[in-house]
């Protein structure tokens, strides 16, 4: 069905919409149609980027012991809570 729309069907589709919806319209649209892919390329960008980085992390040894694995662990905690914790208040 849609095989066989070739180049002159695309410019008649595409005048089509023009006159129906005005050259704003139709600008605006694409504008954020590009918006989107922009974002869509990023997400993807990061995602892949955190993937590598759970990789690398997959294959750092582990620690002799439990008990080291534990201190890492907790220290790495207190690491993301200083990050988090607002500067100049009380944590207790």
């Amino acid at each position: 069905m849609l095989n066989n729309i070739g180049l002159p069907g695309l410019l008649l589709i595409a005048v089509v919409v023009l006159v129906l919806f005005g050259r704003g319209k139709v600008s605006s649209l694409m504008g954020e149609v590009g918006k989107g892919i922009t974002a869509f390329k990023k997400g993807v960008k990061d995602g892949a980027e955190e993937y590598d980085r759970a990789a690398e992390d997959a294959k750092k040894p582990i620690g002799q012991s439990p008990a080291e694995d534990a201190a890492r662990a907790q220290a790495q905690t207190n690491e993301a809570m200083r990050d988090v914790t607002p500067h100049g208040t009380d944590r207790s």
